[in-house]
């Protein structure tokens, strides 16, 4: 009789406690999600617009996003990404004065990562041509990504002051500067591709614009407020230990580059396919509408990052592992509901981005696909997410490597040329390397030692300076903001 009274007991506080953890989560993950939306949104836009001038510009600017703005942007978002660890760690152990000194450091890496990428921009058209693309396809998006070499210094900015934002919990100052850019974007975007004739000029100036207004919208915030303590002006610590966190920042953003670079990947073998035009822009609008729904996911990523870092920070392990439960339950059914909206729609949606008719067919063809990976999308970057927070991106990466470059491209490759199965067969084996990838994420989440990972968070704060966040002098080490 008293067993069924003690499960009766525990089954309302299990209740009760994911309540309050999926609260603690969402007043993350919503204005992450809606960040995560409107900057996409940036890209996004560019392209649909872009898509109703012609099937040749639509195909450039997808190359040049997908290709060499999306190399770029792994890049930066994943050595960005280290940030969350440190900030997020930090900011649970209490040092918040050293979330700006971090910050600093960031930016100097970033920065001078940004100058070591120009050549790619600069050098775009014969890469792009070495990689397969027509003649065509690849001198306009070379054009158009020397036009976008702003939006890299931009990128290198960015993703440091969001990640130093968001791991405070202050997610509401990004998405209301970057709600307010997308509508200045739509705007703009509209006024100089269609109505001044800009073309694919106009549609870069915008791009560009967009995004240095949304590092000069948080940079204010930041100098204003100071951000409760955590920017305490320039500092010279920032040059302290810069090879330490290279080290850290290299391994973050091989774990993510080789994310987006599998996706890119995509892109590039499509381009060698038959009528490679008309199978880039149908892939194109498939991966923009999945880049959306993403960043739903994308959002989710971010909040269990802060989540599980901030409480390894604080030393509360078991508090970690059941936000990353509770999130992941939430993510991917939400990536069920994409899925079940997009099936349903199939035939329609494919007219928002394009007027032509074979296009909008080919991307029917291929919204099956398009779906399950958005199911996929509801777990992987939620684990993700916690890799970041705990700061496992060294082994991340090479599960990457194995998942996606030794399984998953050779299946592609394999599927979608020597069996004719085309855009769907190098899909469909590039998904397979991404289930791989999930599976072994979810065994290794699933048999952390919690309690360890706390240790090592302790040791992270005090190896890089978080035990002397209160000793950092007023004066000498510090340049007045």
């Amino acid at each position: 009789m008293e067993a069924p009274l003690l499960q009766e007991h525990i089954e309302p506080n299990l209740f009760k406690r994911s309540l309050i953890e999926s609260k603690k989560l969402w007043r993350i993950a919503g204005p992450a999600i809606f960040t995560s939306l409107c900057q996409y949104s940036l890209g996004a836009i560019t392209q649909t617009f872009v898509g109703h001038v012609g099937t040749v510009e639509l195909a450039a600017v997808s190359i040049e996003d997908s290709v060499i703005g999306g190399f770029a942007f792994g890049v930066m978002l994943g050595m960005g990404s280290a940030l969350e660890t440190l900030c997020g760690q930090a900011f649970g152990a209490g040092s918040i004065r050293m979330l700006g000194v971090y910050l600093q450091r960031s930016w100097i890496i970033l920065l001078c990562s940004a100058l070591v990428l120009l050549p790619i921009y600069i050098f775009s058209p014969p890469l792009l041509i070495l990689f397969g693309q027509t003649r065509e396809v690849a001198d306009l998006a070379g054009k158009f990504a020397l036009w976008m070499i702003p939006q890299l210094f931009a990128y290198a900015l960015n993703f440091p002051i969001r990640k130093f934002l968001v791991a405070q919990r202050k997610v509401m100052v990004p998405a209301m500067v970057a709600g307010v850019v997308l509508v200045i974007h739509v705007v703009f975007s509209w006024l100089l591709i269609f109505k001044l004739g800009c073309g694919l000029l106009g549609a870069a100036v915008a791009l560009d614009l967009s995004w240095w207004l949304i590092i000069f919208g948080q940079l204010s915030y930041i100098f204003v407020t100071k951000s409760d303590g955590a920017w305490s002006g320039f500092s010279w610590l920032a040059f302290k230990d810069l090879f330490a966190f290279v080290k850290l920042f290299l391994a973050s953003a091989v774990m993510l580059c080789l994310e987006f670079w599998y996706l890119t990947i995509l892109i590039i073998l499509t381009g060698n396919l038959t009528n490679p035009v008309i199978a880039v822009d149908a892939l194109s609008i498939c991966m923009n509408l999945n880049g959306w729904v993403f960043m739903i996911a994308f959002g989710f990523n971010a909040a269990i990052s802060v989540r599980v870092s901030n409480e390894l920070g604080a030393g509360n392990p078991q508090t970690a592992k059941f936000a990353v439960m509770v999130v992941s339950a939430t993510s991917i059914s939400l990536g069920f509901v994409c899925m079940a909206v997009l099936l349903i729609t199939r035939n329609d949606f494919p007219l928002l981005f394009t007027s032509s008719s074979v296009v909008a067919k080919e991307v029917t063809k291929l919204s099956s696909l398009l779906a399950f990976t958005m199911v996929l999308n509801g777990l992987q970057p939620v684990l993700s997410g916690v890799a970041v927070g705990a700061g496992w991106q060294a082994l991340v990466a090479y599960i990457n490597v194995g998942c996606y470059y030794v399984v998953g491209l050779p299946l592609g490759l394999l599927l979608g040329f020597k069996f004719d199965f085309g855009v769907e067969g190098i899909w469909s084996g590039m998904i397979g390397g991404i289930v791989l990838q999930t599976i072994i994420l979810v065994v290794v989440t699933s048999c952390t030692n919690w309690n360890n990972e706390a240790a090592q968070a302790e040791s992270r704060v005090m190896k890089w300076g978080g035990s002397a966040a209160g000793d950092i002098p007023s004066n000498g080490s510090q340049i007045a903001s």
